[in-house]
């Protein structure tokens, strides 16, 4: 770093947090169109700030509360979600700033108490800074860990990790590649209440929000409802007509922060900063700069800038690169944008979180009214390498969620060709994309301005394509295939037990000879299974991880099944096999006992969603 960098990031730093607030709306354009796109999108409400150089400009657009009809207003309370993230990263790099925790250091070290399943721990021990980039090779999230009534503020974090004797395995060689993880921050969390001997969110907030003026912000449990709820927070809402008051989930280090457009303003121009408020040095400038900034990949290590490290992840879009985090709690959704280099910045939260809703389409037009300058984009180049030899199917390598890892398996395919010009990523579900060579192992996708991809070997010699945070690992077809036949196979199986053994179910018992039909009892099961998903209408999708009555009656019925099938398939063999009907019921129970089997392998059957 030279001394005429530091001084350009001294100079920035001292405009940033020396810049005044300005509370005021944005100009009228600007909030008409977001409140068009709110209506448009089917999303509630939104309030965002506006950071320049030398002011900030408060907005907001849509409704507070739809059920009451009340207007989202700039001074509102919202939460963020997944931002908070970046603020335990924060107190994290303030603990390295002050020597308490190092960055290459064994997460052992400092939780000797929670056991670690690593079998790369020889080789490749799991480290804080792999929790700080997601590359610690550990499972996102359970269902129990996020949809849930059943939380408590004030439960000790462990509770949230794992079960009672539980441990925390390690999927993939820590380091290596990024993977986004909820309980790697938990673990983060756990790590400053260690250290500290306080509570995490007492000590960010006294540590980080307390010097830099946050004083509307909290990690505390926030809720609208109840006695104690708050007024000022916005109202989630599932969608237009469904709203939803704020829940404790276990994993709240991960995505327990409210906090206001105004003080997400000031943690912005922070981020921008040279880590110093006043006197007080909070973080270390060099490790503000590093954030956004990957090391340990193997995306990173051959060269390709995409990634995320330290809390920030920098994002290619809308021809400009920002350092980013995203956030949601399926209720609320938020994004936390900086652009050091211009000094500018914007933060944006929705109170709703609906699927199909383009978020990116409000992210343009902040970024438009920012001012940030494009970039420019990386031009087309001779390959390095021979992109024909990527040609082939591949899956997500580590796939984020170990509870439904088999979907991942099944549908998460993605086949990749070359074509002469582009290489061809056409997943099984999702829109294809078009990767242009940049020179070298980089790629460049079609709506970005910088190398978004690389063609590289793993250490073991596999052929991976990478983005910065998910990485593709070519797989053998045939596995492919077989896993596709199975579910094929299965699915058809059971449509007809359903449809064919249905039919014949009814005529059996209009005729009295219902016990000789062998596929009766698949035939109840499954029109059983059918009609359970009307038991959820009557609970919230907030508890979807619990063991209430409607998961309690899934489980019991796919549980139930391959028993059913058993049973039918002893009475087809006793009824005889002979003719093409009984040829075609002992087929269809073979192939869902098969497909059963599988399920039950990867975890899925009985399918018990609170485990």
């Amino acid at each position: 770093m030279t001394r005429r960098t530091d001084a350009v990031y001294g100079a920035l730093a001292t405009l940033l947090l020396c810049a005044p607030l300005a509370r005021a709306q944005p100009t009228d354009s600007l909030t008409t169109a977001i409140a068009r796109a709110i209506q448009e999108e089917g999303l509630v409400g939104a309030t965002w700030a506006l950071v320049f150089p030398s002011a900030t400009i408060l907005g907001a657009a849509g409704l507070n509360d739809a059920d009451r009809d009340v207007r989202m207003s700039p001074s509102d309370r919202v939460q963020v979600g997944s931002i908070a993230k970046t603020f335990i990263a924060i107190g994290v790099l303030h603990l390295v700033t002050d020597g308490r925790v190092a960055l290459d250091a064994p997460v052992a070290r400092y939780l000797p108490t929670v056991t670690i399943e690593n079998p790369w721990e020889a080789t490749s021990p799991l480290l804080v800074r792999h929790l700080l980039d997601h590359t610690g090779g550990l499972d996102d999230a359970r269902l129990w860990q996020v949809f849930t009534l059943r939380g408590h503020p004030d439960r000790p974090l462990r509770d949230g990790l794992v079960r009672a004797g539980g441990s925390v395995r390690v999927r993939h060689p820590p380091g290596d590649r990024f993977s986004y993880s909820n309980s790697g921050f938990v673990l983060l969390g756990m790590l400053i209440e260690a250290v500290t001997n306080v509570r995490y969110e007492a000590w960010l907030e006294h540590t980080l929000l307390s010097p830099l003026g946050m004083t509307r912000s909290t990690f505390r449990f926030v809720t609208q409802s109840g006695m104690d709820g708050d007024t000022s927070l916005a109202m989630g809402h599932f969608d237009r007509r469904t709203t939803g008051a704020t829940v404790p989930i276990p994993l709240r280090p991960a995505g327990q922060f409210t906090t206001t457009a105004e003080d997400m303003s000031r943690f912005a121009r922070f981020l921008m900063s040279d880590g110093r408020v006043g006197d007080l040095v909070l973080v270390d400038s060099g490790l503000l700069r590093a954030m956004a900034r990957p090391t340990t990949t193997e995306a990173a290590r051959a060269g390709l800038a995409a990634g995320y490290g330290l809390g920030l992840l920098r994002r290619d879009r809308h021809g400009v690169v920002g350092r980013c985090h995203l956030g949601n709690t399926g209720t609320f959704r938020a994004a936390l944008c900086v652009f050091p280099e211009q000094a500018r910045a914007f933060v944006i939260s929705h109170n709703s979180d609906p699927e199909g809703a383009d978020f990116d389409r409000i992210d343009a037009m902040l970024v438009r009214a920012l001012g940030v300058s494009a970039v420019a984009e990386a031009p087309t180049r001779a390959s390095g390498v021979d992109p024909s030899q990527w040609d082939g199917l591949y899956l997500v390598r580590p796939n984020r969620f170990e509870q439904f890892a088999y979907l991942d398996e099944v549908l998460g395919v993605t086949r990749v060709r070359w074509d002469g010009r582009a290489v061809q990523l056409r997943p099984l579900q999702g829109p294809a994309r078009t990767l242009t060579p940049v020179g070298g192992a980089f790629f460049r996708a079609a709506d970005r301005r910088e190398a978004t991809h690389a063609l590289l070997r793993s250490a073991d010699d596999q052929r991976i394509i990478t983005d910065g945070v998910r990485t593709f690992e070519r797989v053998v077809p045939l596995a492919v295939y077989v896993r596709l036949l199975s579910a094929a196979t299965g699915l058809a199986a059971l449509l007809y037990l359903l449809i064919v053994g249905g039919i014949r179910s009814v005529r059996s018992l209009r005729r009295g000879t219902w016990r000789l039909e062998p596929l009766r009892w698949p035939v109840i099961c499954l029109a059983l299974l059918l009609s359970a998903p009307a038991l959820y209408l009557s609970q919230s999708v907030l508890a979807i991880g619990d063991p209430t009555p409607a998961n309690l009656v899934l489980a019991v019925l796919t549980g139930a099944l391959p028993l059913t099938l058993l049973v039918a398939g002893v009475h087809r063999v006793r009824a005889g096999t002979g003719g093409r009907t009984a040829r075609m019921d002992i087929f269809a129970l073979g192939g869902a006992l098969q497909w059963c089997a599988v399920l039950a392998s990867w975890g899925l059957l009985p399918l018990a969603l609170w485990r």
